[in-house]
């Protein structure tokens, strides 16, 4: 089961959402719906919201005598796979991709190492590879990646992410040797602050939450220049062509991605005894080895919790009107 991640997150974004739709159907008292993702999962289920999502109420058959249905419609945010959306939340999740400028880290940003990267990675993990490296565009035709942050072409991603209340993104400041920083944060080099060392109180290693409104700039649909850059970059190979399409491919993600409001926790595991396995104690993937993430994932579940009150008061001050 486990190669089957490299079949790309196309091909394991539509898989989760097959498994979602079975779970939806033989639990028919199902009314709300989350997602909580860890690294590449979190791109699978970018893939997968899109798939499930049903956009506005004019997909909503007119005779339905579902009251709950019409209320959730008449929000006119959507629904995924029939439910109301509330979290979309990622740790530690590549959005950007991994290629360059430290996005995966255990190449240390040498410009060598991540020139040869590229080529390999599809050997090693395959189409997931090309994509995380943004290598499985035509000269006229955007990678994935680059579809699923702009709405563009076949997809309906952003919108479909902009139906969730809430979409919240952990992010590991360092000493993660997978997902960089920016990326996960869905930051331009520019915005990364030296963040605060010392943890929120009661959750340890959490060092600094903060809520970004949507910026609603417009942005070109991979754009005539990205496709210029990317055919020079093939025709004479060279680190700056390489690099100006990248940039220019990463902008465009950026922009696209922070037309959505998103609230960033931002993760230092500096002070733990095993700092350099970040990646896996975000979310603690062994209960001992992993155990100084204990207060990333409190901070998740009390997050969660503080919403369903949040929701249930909403619904009871609604009915009540």
């Amino acid at each position: 089961m486990y190669t089957k991640t490299f079949t790309g997150i196309d091909g394991a974004g539509k898989r989760l959402a097959d498994e979602v739709m079975q779970v939806v159907k033989r639990t028919e008292s199902l009314k709300r719906i989350s997602f909580l993702a860890h690294s590449l999962g979190g791109l699978f289920a970018r893939y997968a919201v899109a798939v499930l999502f049903v956009p506005n109420v004019s997909c909503m058959p007119a005779s339905s005598t579902d009251t709950n249905l019409k209320m959730l419609f008449s929000s006119n945010r959507g629904l995924i796979a029939g439910l109301e959306p509330i979290n979309f939340i990622t740790l530690a999740t590549p959005h950007l991709g991994v290629r360059g400028k430290k996005q995966l880290p255990f190449l240390l940003g040498v410009p060598i190492f991540e020139k040869l990267a590229a080529p390999i990675a599809p050997f090693i993990t395959g189409r997931t590879g090309s994509q995380l490296f943004l290598t499985d565009g035509k000269p006229n035709k955007p990678p994935l990646l680059l579809r699923m942050a702009t709405d563009c072409e076949d997809g309906n991603f952003i919108s479909a992410l902009g139906t969730f209340r809430y979409r919240v993104l952990y992010a590991n400041v360092s000493y993660d040797h997978m997902v960089g920083w920016r990326t996960s944060s869905v930051r331009r080099e520019a915005e990364l602050v030296k963040p605060p060392r010392r943890s929120l109180d009661g959750y340890k290693h959490i060092v600094d939450v903060e809520y970004y409104p949507p910026v609603l700039s417009k942005c070109p649909h991979f754009p005539p220049e990205a496709a210029k850059a990317k055919e020079a970059a093939q025709k004479e190979p060279s680190m700056q062509k390489t690099e100006e399409y990248h940039e220019i491919m990463e902008e465009e993600m950026i922009c696209g991605l922070q037309q959505l409001g998103w609230k960033k926790v931002d993760v230092s595991f500096h002070s733990a005894f095993w700092p350099f396995f970040a990646h896996n104690n975000i979310h603690v993937k062994n209960e001992w080895f992993h155990n100084a993430g204990t207060g990333v994932v409190a901070h998740v579940a009390d997050s969660i919790k503080q919403q369903e009150k949040h929701i249930n008061a909403s619904t009871y001050i609604a009915a009540s009107l």
